[in-house]
Protein backbone atom coordinates (compact mmCIF):
# COMPACT_ATOMS: atom_id res chain seq x y z
CA UNK A 1 0.00 0.00 0.00
CA UNK A 2 1.44 3.44 -0.25
CA UNK A 3 2.40 5.21 2.51
CA UNK A 4 0.96 6.69 5.71
CA UNK A 5 -0.71 10.03 4.35
CA UNK A 6 -1.83 12.83 6.67
CA UNK A 7 -4.15 12.04 9.66
CA UNK A 8 -7.86 11.35 8.13
CA UNK A 9 -10.53 13.84 9.32
CA UNK A 10 -13.94 13.47 8.90
CA UNK A 11 -15.81 15.79 6.43
CA UNK A 12 -17.81 18.76 7.51
CA UNK A 13 -21.85 18.39 7.24
CA UNK A 14 -21.80 20.93 4.76
CA UNK A 15 -18.81 18.98 2.52
CA UNK A 16 -21.23 16.04 3.10
CA UNK A 17 -24.52 17.13 1.80
CA UNK A 18 -22.49 18.40 -1.69
CA UNK A 19 -20.37 14.84 -1.45
CA UNK A 20 -24.05 13.19 -1.75
CA UNK A 21 -25.11 15.48 -4.53
CA UNK A 22 -22.54 14.63 -6.84
CA UNK A 23 -22.97 11.78 -9.53
CA UNK A 24 -20.72 8.75 -8.40
CA UNK A 25 -18.07 8.51 -10.66
CA UNK A 26 -16.91 5.07 -12.26
CA UNK A 27 -15.44 2.77 -10.10
CA UNK A 28 -11.73 2.02 -11.24
CA UNK A 29 -10.52 -1.50 -10.96
CA UNK A 30 -7.24 -3.33 -11.36
CA UNK A 31 -5.71 -7.05 -11.29
CA UNK A 32 -3.85 -6.18 -8.20
CA UNK A 33 -1.03 -8.69 -9.30
CA UNK A 34 2.03 -5.46 -8.78
CA UNK A 35 0.61 -3.91 -5.96
CA UNK A 36 -0.90 -6.56 -3.63
CA UNK A 37 -0.77 -5.38 0.48
CA UNK A 38 3.15 -6.15 1.64
CA UNK A 39 1.46 -7.33 4.75
CA UNK A 40 -1.47 -9.70 5.51
CA UNK A 41 -1.91 -10.48 1.56
CA UNK A 42 -1.13 -14.07 2.20
CA UNK A 43 -0.39 -14.28 -2.09
CA UNK A 44 1.62 -17.25 -3.41
CA UNK A 45 1.24 -16.64 -6.78
CA UNK A 46 -0.79 -19.53 -7.19
CA UNK A 47 -4.58 -18.85 -7.86
CA UNK A 48 -6.74 -19.58 -4.61
CA UNK A 49 -10.04 -18.92 -6.71
CA UNK A 50 -11.56 -18.66 -9.69
CA UNK A 51 -14.85 -16.73 -8.88
CA UNK A 52 -15.20 -14.04 -5.86
CA UNK A 53 -19.05 -12.61 -4.52
CA UNK A 54 -19.68 -10.72 -1.72
CA UNK A 55 -21.02 -7.40 0.04
CA UNK A 56 -18.46 -5.58 0.57
CA UNK A 57 -18.14 -4.32 3.96
CA UNK A 58 -21.14 -2.87 6.73
CA UNK A 59 -20.07 0.74 7.69
CA UNK A 60 -21.48 2.40 11.53
CA UNK A 61 -24.41 4.10 11.44
CA UNK A 62 -23.23 8.06 10.97
CA UNK A 63 -22.95 10.33 14.49
CA UNK A 64 -26.54 11.13 15.62
CA UNK A 65 -26.03 14.63 17.90
CA UNK A 66 -27.99 14.82 21.37
CA UNK A 67 -27.28 17.94 21.99
CA UNK A 68 -26.33 17.42 25.30
CA UNK A 69 -23.47 20.82 26.47
CA UNK A 70 -20.57 19.65 28.43
CA UNK A 71 -19.29 22.44 30.68
CA UNK A 72 -16.15 24.63 30.35
CA UNK A 73 -14.96 26.49 33.33
CA UNK A 74 -18.64 25.99 34.96
CA UNK A 75 -20.30 26.90 31.80
CA UNK A 76 -22.00 25.68 28.89
CA UNK A 77 -20.55 25.57 25.97
CA UNK A 78 -21.66 24.91 22.20
CA UNK A 79 -20.46 22.19 20.06
CA UNK A 80 -20.59 20.88 16.78
CA UNK A 81 -21.92 17.25 15.58
CA UNK A 82 -17.90 16.70 15.42
CA UNK A 83 -17.01 17.87 18.06
CA UNK A 84 -19.54 16.78 20.04
CA UNK A 85 -18.93 13.29 18.88
CA UNK A 86 -15.37 13.58 20.21
CA UNK A 87 -16.27 14.88 23.66
CA UNK A 88 -18.80 11.48 23.94
CA UNK A 89 -16.34 9.66 23.46
CA UNK A 90 -14.51 10.69 26.29
CA UNK A 91 -17.43 11.10 28.78
CA UNK A 92 -18.15 7.67 28.37
CA UNK A 93 -14.97 6.76 29.89
CA UNK A 94 -15.25 8.74 33.05
CA UNK A 95 -15.66 6.17 35.48
CA UNK A 96 -12.71 3.89 33.31
CA UNK A 97 -9.32 3.62 34.93
CA UNK A 98 -7.93 5.77 31.88
CA UNK A 99 -9.11 8.93 33.43
CA UNK A 100 -5.30 8.17 35.66
CA UNK A 101 -3.49 7.92 32.81
CA UNK A 102 -1.67 10.65 31.63
CA UNK A 103 -0.68 9.49 28.39
CA UNK A 104 -4.15 8.80 27.71
CA UNK A 105 -5.36 12.52 28.74
CA UNK A 106 -2.61 13.91 26.59
CA UNK A 107 -3.21 12.20 23.32
CA UNK A 108 -6.81 13.20 23.82
CA UNK A 109 -6.26 16.51 24.45
CA UNK A 110 -4.19 16.66 21.49
CA UNK A 111 -6.96 15.52 19.40
CA UNK A 112 -9.90 17.22 20.73
CA UNK A 113 -7.89 20.32 20.49
CA UNK A 114 -7.52 19.44 16.73
CA UNK A 115 -11.53 19.18 16.47
CA UNK A 116 -12.20 22.60 18.55
CA UNK A 117 -9.92 24.54 16.63
CA UNK A 118 -8.10 27.48 17.78
CA UNK A 119 -10.81 29.74 18.18
CA UNK A 120 -12.93 27.73 20.54
CA UNK A 121 -13.93 28.81 23.80
CA UNK A 122 -12.15 25.57 25.17
CA UNK A 123 -8.51 26.05 25.98
CA UNK A 124 -7.88 23.42 28.59
CA UNK A 125 -8.78 19.89 29.36
CA UNK A 126 -8.87 20.38 33.36
CA UNK A 127 -11.57 23.07 32.75
CA UNK A 128 -13.91 20.76 31.52
CA UNK A 129 -16.35 18.77 32.56
CA UNK A 130 -18.23 16.22 30.53
CA UNK A 131 -20.55 15.05 33.22
CA UNK A 132 -23.99 15.93 31.74
CA UNK A 133 -22.64 14.37 28.53
CA UNK A 134 -21.81 11.11 30.58
CA UNK A 135 -25.27 11.58 32.70
CA UNK A 136 -27.24 11.32 29.34
CA UNK A 137 -25.26 8.43 27.58
CA UNK A 138 -25.80 6.45 31.02
CA UNK A 139 -29.49 7.30 31.17
CA UNK A 140 -29.42 5.87 27.24
CA UNK A 141 -27.79 2.69 28.15
CA UNK A 142 -30.16 2.28 30.99
CA UNK A 143 -33.19 3.24 28.81
CA UNK A 144 -31.94 0.33 26.61
CA UNK A 145 -31.11 -2.20 29.37
CA UNK A 146 -34.88 -1.28 30.40
CA UNK A 147 -36.80 -2.67 27.15
CA UNK A 148 -38.25 -5.56 27.44
CA UNK A 149 -37.66 -8.56 25.94
CA UNK A 150 -39.99 -8.42 22.87
CA UNK A 151 -38.58 -5.04 21.90
CA UNK A 152 -34.95 -6.57 22.15
CA UNK A 153 -35.92 -9.25 20.24
CA UNK A 154 -37.11 -6.51 17.64
CA UNK A 155 -34.07 -4.38 17.53
CA UNK A 156 -32.24 -7.75 17.10
CA UNK A 157 -34.32 -8.85 14.07
CA UNK A 158 -33.27 -5.34 12.17
CA UNK A 159 -29.81 -5.96 13.12
CA UNK A 160 -29.93 -9.47 11.83
CA UNK A 161 -31.13 -8.20 9.08
CA UNK A 162 -29.00 -5.84 8.17
CA UNK A 163 -25.99 -7.78 8.18
CA UNK A 164 -27.41 -10.85 6.71
CA UNK A 165 -25.97 -10.36 3.33
CA UNK A 166 -22.65 -9.28 4.66
CA UNK A 167 -22.23 -12.68 6.15
CA UNK A 168 -21.51 -14.76 3.50
CA UNK A 169 -19.26 -14.64 -0.25
CA UNK A 170 -19.38 -16.99 -2.74
CA UNK A 171 -16.07 -18.61 -3.83
CA UNK A 172 -16.14 -20.81 -6.83
CA UNK A 173 -19.87 -21.07 -6.26
CA UNK A 174 -19.61 -22.59 -2.72
CA UNK A 175 -20.75 -20.58 -0.18
CA UNK A 176 -18.28 -19.43 2.61
CA UNK A 177 -18.68 -17.53 6.07
CA UNK A 178 -17.10 -14.03 5.90
CA UNK A 179 -15.14 -13.19 9.38
CA UNK A 180 -15.23 -9.94 10.72
CA UNK A 181 -17.28 -7.73 7.97
CA UNK A 182 -17.91 -4.59 10.06
CA UNK A 183 -15.44 -1.56 9.93
CA UNK A 184 -15.04 0.17 13.26
CA UNK A 185 -16.78 2.98 14.48
CA UNK A 186 -15.02 6.02 15.71
CA UNK A 187 -13.53 6.14 19.13
CA UNK A 188 -10.89 6.78 21.26
CA UNK A 189 -8.07 4.30 21.20
CA UNK A 190 -7.37 1.82 24.56
CA UNK A 191 -4.43 -0.13 23.16
CA UNK A 192 -3.02 -2.97 26.02
CA UNK A 193 -1.07 -2.19 29.17
CA UNK A 194 0.84 1.29 28.73
CA UNK A 195 0.11 1.89 24.81
CA UNK A 196 1.74 5.50 23.83
CA UNK A 197 -1.37 5.82 21.51
CA UNK A 198 -3.78 5.30 24.03
CA UNK A 199 -6.21 8.33 24.21
CA UNK A 200 -6.18 8.94 20.29
CA UNK A 201 -9.28 9.49 18.13
CA UNK A 202 -9.95 6.91 16.02
CA UNK A 203 -10.91 8.35 12.66
CA UNK A 204 -14.33 7.05 10.56
CA UNK A 205 -13.17 5.36 7.67
CA UNK A 206 -15.44 5.38 4.32
CA UNK A 207 -15.08 3.87 1.03
CA UNK A 208 -12.33 6.21 -0.34
CA UNK A 209 -10.42 4.42 2.01
CA UNK A 210 -11.22 0.77 1.34
CA UNK A 211 -9.79 -1.17 -1.13
CA UNK A 212 -11.70 -4.20 -2.08
CA UNK A 213 -11.08 -7.44 -3.73
CA UNK A 214 -13.45 -9.43 -5.79
CA UNK A 215 -14.28 -11.72 -9.13
CA UNK A 216 -13.64 -9.42 -11.81
CA UNK A 217 -17.45 -10.34 -13.36
CA UNK A 218 -18.51 -10.06 -9.93
CA UNK A 219 -20.87 -7.13 -9.10
CA UNK A 220 -18.92 -4.59 -7.28
CA UNK A 221 -20.32 -3.87 -3.65
CA UNK A 222 -22.12 -0.93 -2.76
CA UNK A 223 -22.34 1.33 0.29
CA UNK A 224 -24.43 4.26 1.58
CA UNK A 225 -22.15 7.32 0.55
CA UNK A 226 -23.20 8.65 -2.78
CA UNK A 227 -20.66 10.28 -4.73
CA UNK A 228 -17.61 8.57 -2.96
CA UNK A 229 -16.06 5.31 -4.39
CA UNK A 230 -14.15 2.60 -3.02
CA UNK A 231 -10.38 3.57 -2.95
CA UNK A 232 -9.69 0.14 -5.28
CA UNK A 233 -11.23 -2.38 -6.64
CA UNK A 234 -9.03 -5.63 -7.10
CA UNK A 235 -9.98 -9.00 -9.34
CA UNK A 236 -6.19 -10.70 -7.47
CA UNK A 237 -7.24 -14.23 -6.82
CA UNK A 238 -3.72 -15.07 -5.49
CA UNK A 239 -5.06 -13.84 -1.97
CA UNK A 240 -8.06 -14.81 -0.10
CA UNK A 241 -8.78 -11.22 1.87
CA UNK A 242 -12.07 -9.51 0.06
CA UNK A 243 -11.11 -6.28 1.80
CA UNK A 244 -8.74 -4.12 3.63
CA UNK A 245 -7.68 -0.45 4.67
CA UNK A 246 -5.13 1.29 6.75
CA UNK A 247 -4.99 1.85 10.58
CA UNK A 248 -6.15 4.81 11.79
CA UNK A 249 -3.92 4.81 14.82
CA UNK A 250 -1.52 3.02 13.39
CA UNK A 251 -0.80 3.68 9.70
CA UNK A 252 1.49 0.71 9.32
CA UNK A 253 -0.70 -1.46 9.56
CA UNK A 254 -3.95 -2.64 8.34
CA UNK A 255 -7.34 -3.82 8.97
CA UNK A 256 -8.01 -7.21 6.94
CA UNK A 257 -11.27 -8.45 6.03
CA UNK A 258 -11.24 -12.54 5.51
CA UNK A 259 -13.31 -15.07 5.00
CA UNK A 260 -14.42 -16.54 8.55
CA UNK A 261 -12.26 -19.49 10.37
CA UNK A 262 -15.01 -22.22 9.71
CA UNK A 263 -13.67 -21.65 5.68
CA UNK A 264 -12.28 -24.31 3.72
CA UNK A 265 -9.24 -21.72 3.00
CA UNK A 266 -8.54 -21.29 7.19
CA UNK A 267 -9.38 -25.17 7.81
CA UNK A 268 -6.44 -26.33 5.23
CA UNK A 269 -4.11 -23.35 6.26
CA UNK A 270 -4.42 -23.97 9.54
CA UNK A 271 -3.57 -27.91 9.36
CA UNK A 272 -0.72 -27.05 7.64
CA UNK A 273 0.58 -24.51 10.31
CA UNK A 274 0.31 -27.40 12.39
CA UNK A 275 1.26 -30.12 10.04
CA UNK A 276 4.29 -28.05 9.95
CA UNK A 277 5.08 -27.62 13.61
CA UNK A 278 4.67 -31.10 13.93
CA UNK A 279 7.68 -31.62 11.72
CA UNK A 280 9.82 -29.51 13.84
CA UNK A 281 10.02 -32.28 16.03
CA UNK A 282 11.51 -34.87 13.76
CA UNK A 283 14.67 -31.87 13.29
CA UNK A 284 14.71 -30.80 16.92
CA UNK A 285 17.35 -32.92 17.79
CA UNK A 286 19.65 -31.53 15.92
CA UNK A 287 18.75 -28.23 16.16
CA UNK A 288 19.85 -28.52 19.64
CA UNK A 289 22.82 -29.84 18.84
CA UNK A 290 23.38 -27.35 16.27
CA UNK A 291 22.78 -24.27 18.77
CA UNK A 292 24.88 -26.19 21.37
CA UNK A 293 27.81 -26.26 18.75
CA UNK A 294 27.42 -22.73 18.31
CA UNK A 295 27.65 -21.48 21.98
CA UNK A 296 31.52 -22.35 21.53
CA UNK A 297 31.98 -20.81 18.29
CA UNK A 298 34.35 -17.56 18.41
CA UNK A 299 32.18 -15.38 16.09
CA UNK A 300 30.56 -13.83 17.73
CA UNK A 301 27.37 -13.70 15.54
CA UNK A 302 27.09 -17.22 15.35
CA UNK A 303 27.45 -17.35 18.42
CA UNK A 304 24.65 -14.70 19.98
CA UNK A 305 22.51 -16.61 17.04
CA UNK A 306 23.44 -19.83 19.14
CA UNK A 307 21.65 -18.39 22.23
CA UNK A 308 18.65 -16.70 20.42
CA UNK A 309 18.03 -20.19 18.87
CA UNK A 310 18.07 -21.86 22.50
CA UNK A 311 15.59 -18.96 24.09
CA UNK A 312 13.12 -19.52 21.59
CA UNK A 313 13.18 -23.39 22.53
CA UNK A 314 13.74 -23.45 25.65
CA UNK A 315 10.95 -19.74 26.52
CA UNK A 316 8.56 -19.66 23.27
CA UNK A 317 9.30 -15.80 23.23
CA UNK A 318 8.44 -13.90 20.32
CA UNK A 319 10.58 -12.85 17.79
CA UNK A 320 10.67 -9.16 18.24
CA UNK A 321 10.91 -6.54 16.03
CA UNK A 322 12.23 -2.48 15.90
CA UNK A 323 10.21 -0.02 16.85
CA UNK A 324 9.25 3.22 16.06
CA UNK A 325 9.04 6.05 18.85
CA UNK A 326 5.68 6.37 18.67
CA UNK A 327 4.85 2.59 19.27
CA UNK A 328 4.52 0.66 22.04
CA UNK A 329 8.12 -0.40 23.44
CA UNK A 330 7.27 -3.86 22.88
CA UNK A 331 10.02 -6.38 23.09
CA UNK A 332 10.73 -9.86 21.77
CA UNK A 333 14.38 -12.31 21.40
CA UNK A 334 15.57 -10.15 18.48
CA UNK A 335 15.47 -6.87 20.77
CA UNK A 336 16.13 -7.73 24.17
CA UNK A 337 18.31 -4.60 25.50
CA UNK A 338 20.63 -5.11 28.53
CA UNK A 339 18.22 -3.70 30.95
CA UNK A 340 15.55 -6.57 29.92
CA UNK A 341 17.70 -9.61 31.05
CA UNK A 342 19.92 -9.76 34.16
CA UNK A 343 22.84 -12.40 35.48
CA UNK A 344 21.84 -14.26 38.20
CA UNK A 345 24.88 -16.56 39.61
CA UNK A 346 25.55 -18.97 39.48
CA UNK A 347 23.36 -20.03 36.08
CA UNK A 348 19.77 -17.71 36.35
CA UNK A 349 18.70 -14.67 33.83
CA UNK A 350 16.01 -12.79 35.26
CA UNK A 351 14.10 -11.61 32.12
CA UNK A 352 11.96 -8.30 32.69
CA UNK A 353 10.14 -6.73 29.58
CA UNK A 354 6.96 -5.88 27.84
CA UNK A 355 6.02 -8.17 25.24
CA UNK A 356 3.65 -8.41 22.90
CA UNK A 357 0.09 -6.10 23.81
CA UNK A 358 2.60 -4.22 26.37
CA UNK A 359 2.18 -7.52 29.08
CA UNK A 360 5.06 -7.74 30.86
CA UNK A 361 7.00 -10.67 30.59
CA UNK A 362 9.13 -11.41 33.66
CA UNK A 363 10.37 -14.84 34.28
CA UNK A 364 13.83 -16.30 36.12
CA UNK A 365 14.90 -18.96 34.40
CA UNK A 366 17.72 -21.76 35.21
CA UNK A 367 20.20 -21.67 31.38
CA UNK A 368 22.58 -23.98 30.89
CA UNK A 369 26.39 -22.75 31.93
CA UNK A 370 27.76 -21.99 28.53
CA UNK A 371 24.12 -19.71 28.05
CA UNK A 372 24.88 -18.04 31.17
CA UNK A 373 28.37 -17.05 30.21
CA UNK A 374 27.37 -15.52 26.89
CA UNK A 375 24.61 -13.89 27.97
CA UNK A 376 26.76 -12.24 30.38
CA UNK A 377 29.35 -11.06 27.97
CA UNK A 378 26.54 -10.18 25.66
CA UNK A 379 25.53 -7.59 28.23
CA UNK A 380 28.51 -5.95 28.50
CA UNK A 381 30.51 -5.31 25.20
CA UNK A 382 29.18 -5.29 21.34
CA UNK A 383 30.71 -7.46 18.95
CA UNK A 384 33.52 -4.47 18.30
CA UNK A 385 34.10 -4.38 21.72
CA UNK A 386 32.16 -1.49 22.85
CA UNK A 387 30.86 -1.14 25.95
CA UNK A 388 27.12 -1.66 26.48
CA UNK A 389 24.56 0.93 28.12
CA UNK A 390 21.39 -0.25 29.71
CA UNK A 391 19.27 0.73 26.08
CA UNK A 392 21.91 -1.30 23.84
CA UNK A 393 20.60 -4.51 21.96
CA UNK A 394 21.78 -8.01 24.23
CA UNK A 395 21.75 -9.20 20.44
CA UNK A 396 23.30 -6.54 18.36
CA UNK A 397 24.89 -8.46 15.03
CA UNK A 398 21.65 -9.41 13.72
CA UNK A 399 17.41 -8.56 13.57
CA UNK A 400 14.55 -10.63 13.20
CA UNK A 401 14.59 -10.91 9.51
CA UNK A 402 17.97 -12.62 9.86
CA UNK A 403 16.83 -15.17 12.44
CA UNK A 404 14.50 -16.39 10.71
CA UNK A 405 16.89 -17.19 7.70
CA UNK A 406 18.89 -18.87 10.33
CA UNK A 407 15.52 -20.87 11.25
CA UNK A 408 14.66 -21.64 7.28
CA UNK A 409 18.14 -22.56 7.03
CA UNK A 410 17.70 -25.53 9.55
CA UNK A 411 14.42 -26.54 8.63
CA UNK A 412 12.33 -25.47 5.35
CA UNK A 413 8.99 -23.28 6.51
CA UNK A 414 10.60 -22.74 10.05
CA UNK A 415 10.06 -19.54 11.27
CA UNK A 416 9.99 -18.12 15.01
CA UNK A 417 5.69 -18.73 14.99
CA UNK A 418 6.19 -21.97 14.10
CA UNK A 419 8.67 -22.44 17.33
CA UNK A 420 5.92 -21.17 19.29
CA UNK A 421 3.37 -23.17 18.22
CA UNK A 422 5.51 -26.47 18.38
CA UNK A 423 6.58 -25.34 21.72
CA UNK A 424 3.07 -25.15 22.67
CA UNK A 425 1.24 -28.26 21.02
CA UNK A 426 4.06 -30.22 22.48
CA UNK A 427 3.77 -29.45 26.06
CA UNK A 428 0.03 -29.84 25.93
CA UNK A 429 0.42 -32.91 24.66
CA UNK A 430 3.11 -33.64 27.07
CA UNK A 431 1.31 -32.64 30.08
CA UNK A 432 -2.23 -34.32 29.46
CA UNK A 433 -0.09 -37.18 28.69
CA UNK A 434 1.80 -37.05 31.64
CA UNK A 435 -1.58 -36.50 33.98
CA UNK A 436 -3.44 -40.09 32.34
CA UNK A 437 -0.03 -41.82 33.38
CA UNK A 438 0.42 -40.67 36.69
CA UNK A 439 -3.22 -42.16 38.15
CA UNK A 440 -3.76 -45.35 36.89
CA UNK A 441 -7.44 -44.83 38.20
CA UNK A 442 -7.84 -41.78 36.07
CA UNK A 443 -10.57 -42.77 33.65
CA UNK A 444 -12.68 -42.96 36.91
CA UNK A 445 -12.42 -39.48 37.99
CA UNK A 446 -15.36 -36.77 36.81
CA UNK A 447 -15.62 -34.88 33.87
CA UNK A 448 -15.29 -31.41 35.89
CA UNK A 449 -11.77 -32.81 37.31
CA UNK A 450 -10.77 -34.27 33.90
CA UNK A 451 -11.72 -30.69 32.62
CA UNK A 452 -9.44 -29.01 35.76
CA UNK A 453 -6.74 -30.73 34.83
CA UNK A 454 -7.04 -29.93 31.12
CA UNK A 455 -7.33 -25.90 31.92
CA UNK A 456 -3.90 -26.71 34.03
CA UNK A 457 -2.59 -27.89 30.93
CA UNK A 458 -3.70 -25.13 29.20
CA UNK A 459 -2.62 -22.39 31.69
CA UNK A 460 1.22 -23.78 31.86
CA UNK A 461 0.98 -23.61 27.95
CA UNK A 462 0.01 -19.36 28.40
CA UNK A 463 2.28 -18.87 30.82
CA UNK A 464 5.14 -20.42 28.81
CA UNK A 465 3.34 -18.23 25.54
CA UNK A 466 2.90 -15.24 27.89
CA UNK A 467 -1.03 -14.81 27.42
CA UNK A 468 -1.22 -13.02 30.48
CA UNK A 469 -4.07 -10.39 31.67
CA UNK A 470 -4.22 -8.38 34.79
CA UNK A 471 -6.59 -9.98 37.07
CA UNK A 472 -10.36 -9.17 36.08
CA UNK A 473 -12.24 -5.94 38.44
CA UNK A 474 -15.22 -7.93 39.33
CA UNK A 475 -13.06 -11.18 40.28
CA UNK A 476 -12.75 -10.59 44.21
CA UNK A 477 -16.05 -9.63 44.11
CA UNK A 478 -17.18 -12.29 42.41
CA UNK A 479 -15.00 -14.92 44.27
CA UNK A 480 -16.63 -13.31 47.26
CA UNK A 481 -19.90 -14.23 45.64
CA UNK A 482 -18.69 -17.94 45.38
CA UNK A 483 -17.46 -18.55 48.73
CA UNK A 484 -20.85 -17.06 50.16
CA UNK A 485 -22.42 -19.91 47.93
CA UNK A 486 -19.77 -22.55 49.48
CA UNK A 487 -20.53 -21.96 52.83
CA UNK A 488 -24.33 -21.85 52.53
CA UNK A 489 -23.71 -25.28 50.74
CA UNK A 490 -21.48 -26.84 53.38
CA UNK A 491 -23.87 -25.64 56.11
CA UNK A 492 -27.50 -26.98 54.28
CA UNK A 493 -24.80 -30.37 53.94
CA UNK A 494 -24.48 -30.02 57.89
CA UNK A 495 -27.71 -29.96 58.81
CA UNK A 496 -28.82 -32.83 56.69
CA UNK A 497 -26.25 -35.02 57.94
CA UNK A 498 -27.49 -33.92 61.39
CA UNK A 499 -31.00 -34.83 60.06
CA UNK A 500 -29.96 -38.04 58.88
CA UNK A 501 -28.99 -38.84 62.39
CA UNK A 502 -32.00 -38.01 63.77
CA UNK A 503 -33.89 -40.38 61.27
CA UNK A 504 -31.35 -42.99 61.93
CA UNK A 505 -32.07 -42.93 65.42
CA UNK A 506 -36.19 -42.56 65.15
CA UNK A 507 -35.98 -46.01 63.92
CA UNK A 508 -38.59 -45.58 61.32
CA UNK A 509 -40.66 -43.35 63.03
CA UNK A 510 -39.68 -39.91 61.50
CA UNK A 511 -38.08 -39.12 58.27
CA UNK A 512 -36.71 -41.88 55.92
CA UNK A 513 -33.39 -41.71 56.18
CA UNK A 514 -32.30 -43.27 52.95
CA UNK A 515 -34.03 -40.46 51.24
CA UNK A 516 -31.66 -38.06 52.89
CA UNK A 517 -28.92 -40.06 52.35
CA UNK A 518 -29.82 -39.77 48.89
CA UNK A 519 -30.44 -35.86 48.93
CA UNK A 520 -27.16 -35.23 51.08
CA UNK A 521 -24.89 -37.53 48.34
CA UNK A 522 -26.27 -35.31 45.76
CA UNK A 523 -25.81 -32.20 47.66
CA UNK A 524 -21.71 -33.47 48.80
CA UNK A 525 -21.85 -34.15 44.90
CA UNK A 526 -22.70 -30.53 43.58
CA UNK A 527 -19.95 -28.62 46.57
CA UNK A 528 -16.98 -30.89 45.26
CA UNK A 529 -18.19 -29.81 41.85
CA UNK A 530 -18.51 -25.98 43.20
CA UNK A 531 -15.48 -26.25 44.91
CA UNK A 532 -13.07 -27.58 41.81
CA UNK A 533 -14.58 -24.82 39.93
CA UNK A 534 -13.92 -22.05 42.79
CA UNK A 535 -10.37 -23.50 42.86
CA UNK A 536 -10.08 -23.05 39.03
CA UNK A 537 -11.45 -20.01 38.79
CA UNK A 538 -8.91 -18.49 41.09
CA UNK A 539 -6.04 -20.27 39.77
CA UNK A 540 -6.58 -18.80 36.31
CA UNK A 541 -7.48 -15.22 37.56
CA UNK A 542 -4.19 -13.68 35.24
CA UNK A 543 -4.22 -16.17 32.85
CA UNK A 544 -6.14 -15.79 29.02
CA UNK A 545 -6.03 -19.35 27.80
CA UNK A 546 -8.03 -18.63 24.61
CA UNK A 547 -4.98 -16.96 22.60
CA UNK A 548 -2.88 -20.08 23.19
CA UNK A 549 -6.40 -22.75 22.59
CA UNK A 550 -7.27 -20.68 19.20
CA UNK A 551 -3.72 -19.65 17.46
CA UNK A 552 -1.49 -22.02 19.14
CA UNK A 553 -2.33 -25.59 20.89
CA UNK A 554 -2.80 -28.05 17.60
CA UNK A 555 -6.63 -28.85 18.50
CA UNK A 556 -5.91 -32.63 17.22
CA UNK A 557 -4.30 -33.10 20.30
CA UNK A 558 -7.14 -32.03 22.87
CA UNK A 559 -10.24 -33.85 20.65
CA UNK A 560 -7.75 -37.06 21.39
CA UNK A 561 -7.47 -36.45 24.49
CA UNK A 562 -11.43 -35.66 25.31
CA UNK A 563 -12.23 -39.00 23.36
CA UNK A 564 -9.70 -40.98 24.84
CA UNK A 565 -11.07 -39.65 28.67
CA UNK A 566 -14.79 -39.39 27.62
CA UNK A 567 -14.88 -35.50 28.14
CA UNK A 568 -17.64 -33.96 25.76
CA UNK A 569 -15.58 -31.54 23.34
CA UNK A 570 -18.20 -29.10 24.26
CA UNK A 571 -16.66 -28.98 28.10
CA UNK A 572 -13.11 -27.76 26.20
CA UNK A 573 -14.52 -25.80 23.01
CA UNK A 574 -16.61 -23.26 22.76
CA UNK A 575 -19.12 -23.13 19.77
CA UNK A 576 -16.77 -20.72 17.92
CA UNK A 577 -13.87 -22.73 18.06
CA UNK A 578 -15.97 -26.36 17.32
CA UNK A 579 -16.64 -24.37 14.16
CA UNK A 580 -13.14 -23.21 13.72
CA UNK A 581 -11.72 -26.87 14.31
CA UNK A 582 -14.25 -29.00 12.21
CA UNK A 583 -11.74 -30.54 10.15
CA UNK A 584 -9.77 -31.93 13.18
CA UNK A 585 -13.06 -33.35 14.55
CA UNK A 586 -12.57 -36.85 13.51
CA UNK A 587 -9.09 -37.53 14.73
CA UNK A 588 -8.22 -40.64 16.68
CA UNK A 589 -8.20 -41.58 19.65
CA UNK A 590 -4.20 -42.49 19.72
CA UNK A 591 -3.20 -39.32 18.16
CA UNK A 592 -0.07 -37.45 19.93
CA UNK A 593 1.49 -34.48 18.61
Amino acid sequence: PPKAGVKRKKPAPAAAAAAKKQPAKKQKTNSGSSTRPKSGSKGGGEPKWTTLVHSGVLFPPEYEPHGVKMLYDGKPVELTPEQEEVASMFAIMKETDYMSKPTFLKNFWDGFKEVLGRSHAIKSLEKCDFTPIYDHLMAERDKKKALTKEEKAAIKVQKDAAEVKYKHALVDGRQEQVGNFRVEPPSLFRGRGEHPKMGKIKQRVYPRDITINIGRDAPIPQHPYPGQRWKEVRHDNTVTWLAYWKDTINPKEYKYVWLGATSSFKAESDLLKYEKARKLKDYIDDIRKNYKRDWGSSDVRRKQMGVAVYFLDKLALRAGHEKDDDEADTVGCCTLKVENVECVPPNHIKFDFLGKDSIRYENTVDVEVPVYKAVEAFTKVDARGKRKGPRDMVFDTFDATDLNKELKALMDGLSVKVFRTYNASITLDRLLAEMEEADDAYADKTVDAKKADYDRANKEVAILCNHQRSVPKTHETSMAKVTEKLNAMRQEIKELEEEHKAALKAKGKGKNPDAIESKLSKKMTALEKAELQAAVKEDLKTVALGTSKINYMDPRITIAWCKRNEVPIEKVFNKSLLNKFHWAMDTESEFRF
